[in-house]
């Protein structure tokens, strides 16, 4: 991730939610956050109702690949959480890519 960092401290995901900026589909929840920095940074929240801890940090992979690989057509300067939802833990990468894309389409943080 060349432009990017990730949130890691839990005031920062709190100020993403309060934000309330939110789009939801089918697999994921996704919450924008302008920062005033050169940088995006992502968070991935990925709860117990999602499944045990491979299934978790699965999901958490397929997501850091997804938005690395399409992570020039983001715009500079968000905060990003993306929250996995149950459903989700047993599709594969493109069908995450896609739900991720779709999102940020939603959001119209794309610049291509």
């Amino acid at each position: 991730m060349k432009n990017s960092e990730s949130l890691k401290k839990t005031s920062d995901f709190q100020r993403v939610y309060k934000k309330r900026k939110s789009k939801a589909n089918k697999y994921l929840i996704m919450y924008i956050y302008k920062n005033d920095l050169n940088v995006n940074r992502i968070g991935i929240s990925c709860s117990k109702k999602v499944g045990n801890s491979v299934v978790r940090h699965r999901m958490t992979r397929l997501i850091r690949e997804a938005y690395r690989l399409h992570e020039e057509y983001f715009n500079i300067g968000l905060d990003m959480v993306v929250v996995v939802r149950p459903s989700a833990k047993d599709i594969g990468y493109h069908e995450m890519s896609s739900a991720l894309m779709h999102l940020a389409n939603l959001h119209h943080i794309t610049c291509r």
